[in-house]
């Protein structure tokens, strides 16, 4: 990975590149740190519920500072999923999906027109919970203009957003969408470190010796946990499934083509994070509404009874939309019955499964189960740390205080002593997934532009 950032920083187009994005996540960064008009820059982490992690995970520290750019990519990735959904359901979008560059300019305008719309739907609701927390102080100003302008600045804070990471698209180097994902997830990294050292060091003031031991485990078994999520996300992204295909020998004037043996990969982690980032955007709504309304109380208690992520239904309704997500995502992103055309047409055929529908059958049943590994593998990394959360928590609420076994008594109590910093890591599978894959998509093209460059044929 490093030699392919040195071979790409030698390359003059890469290397430009590279410092364009480089520049869109300060510039991304810098937003996240300005502060809108009228709205108290001591807001902290108010915010920061049991049951809105996952809109931290999306829009960063500035959702919870309230700065210029506290919405994030929230109202593009929710347009996004929409606009994916709706392609299927109306044949108009579904024409455009299928008329190459053109269409695809259509799709992206509608995408950015209800991205603007979710926008302003969002900065209402936000401006709302700012001022109900009395975080706004408007002074002598006209309340209703005060109001507007800072409607506006959310607003036009998610339109640069929008318009930020369609330039990496464009300019730079990667997804732009998951380049600024990677940029929310590590400039949070000092504060989760920092959540370990204050816990260890308020032990150590109180005198207790025990408290000290404990969060030193606490702080050593996550570490362990994130190392080994790197690991296992590695190796998983890069492990295939290899369909064999036999192409026919031909003549063709004086010269045999063919006769070779190939394989069609089939990446066990084709979706990659999507998945993951479509459930927890539609699973957080709840919450997300109860965070902007928070006067509403039947809101509240359906965002804290029954969406918060320590509660069993929330992880199971995450899990079924991820699952459903995986599938949905694979099907409108690889077409079995486009391969087995292109495998015939090539004089190509899988041994043993005859051209045709046949070859198109056996490829599909093969992308299922493909697909539904790849879907278990995220829920392991991203789900495995709410479900222990929501086991310890649903088991405390069904026995109180009482009615434990001394075992069960010793487990639960070390689960309370660092319960406060595994709560702020229980996205920390999410969180290594999207980081990992980033990394790994964007060494990938760097590879993948340099190779293109670097390719010496018969003509040189």
């Amino acid at each position: 990975m490093f030699q392919t950032l040195k071979n790409a920083w030698k390359t003059a187009e890469l290397k430009s590149k590279l410092l364009f994005t480089l520049l869109i996540v300060i510039l991304y960064r810098l937003g996240s740190a300005i502060p809108v008009p009228w709205v108290s820059g001591d807001i902290g982490d108010a915010f920061t519920t049991s049951f809105n992690y996952a809109v931290q995970l999306l829009a960063g520290d500035a959702f919870s500072k309230a700065t210029l750019f506290a919405l994030s990519v929230s109202p593009y990735i929710t347009s996004s999923i929409i606009v994916q959904l709706l392609t299927i359901a109306i044949p108009a979008l579904e024409r455009w999906a299928k008329d190459g560059e053109n269409g695809k300019k259509k799709i992206n305008f509608l995408t950015r027109c209800l991205t603007m719309g979710l926008a302003i739907v969002t900065a209402i609701g936000y401006a709302n919970l700012i001022e109900t927390y009395g975080f706004v102080a408007y002074g002598n100003t006209n309340k209703l203009f005060a109001k507007i302008v800072i409607i506006a600045c959310y607003v036009a804070g998610a339109a640069m957003v929008m318009w930020l990471a369609e330039k990496i698209n464009e300019f730079g180097i990667g997804n732009g969408i998951s380049i600024i994902l990677f940029a929310n997830i590590i400039a949070r990294l000092p504060a989760t470190f920092t959540n370990f050292y204050t816990m260890i060091a308020s032990a150590a003031q109180s005198g207790s010796t025990s408290g000290v031991i404990v969060g030193i485990v606490w702080s050593l078994l996550i570490v362990a946990l994130m190392i080994g999520l790197v690991w296992l996300i590695i190796w998983f992204t890069e492990s295939e499934r290899r369909i064999p295909v036999q192409y026919a020998k031909r003549v063709v004037g004086r010269k045999m083509y063919g006769g070779q043996s190939s394989s069609l990969p089939l990446k066990l982690s084709m979706a990659g994070v999507m998945p993951v980032i479509f459930a927890n955007s539609i699973v957080s709504i709840p919450g997300t509404l109860a965070t902007i309304w928070p006067n509403a109380k039947w809101l509240s208690n359906l965002a804290n009874n029954y969406f918060n992520y320590t509660k069993p239904l929330y992880v199971l309704i995450s899990v079924i939309l991820l699952f459903a997500f995986a599938f949905f995502y694979i099907m409108i992103s690889f077409n079995p019955v486009e391969v087995a055309n292109n495998i015939r047409n090539n004089g190509g055929a899988i041994p043993g499964i005859r051209p045709g529908k046949p070859t198109r059958d056996y490829i599909q049943k093969i992308l299922n189960r493909v697909t539904f590994i790849g879907a278990v593998f995220l829920c392991i990394v991203s789900e495995v740390p709410k479900i222990i959360v929501s086991l310890f928590e649903t088991y405390k609420e069904i026995t109180g205080v009482t009615g434990r076994g001394p075992v069960a008594n010793a487990i639960v109590n070390f689960y309370n002593s660092g319960s406060a910093s595994f709560m702020t890591v229980a996205f920390a599978g999410t969180s290594i997934l999207i980081v990992v894959g980033v990394i790994l998509e964007t060494v990938r093209e760097l590879e993948a532009q340099l190779t293109m460059r670097n390719y010496k044929g018969f003509l040189d």
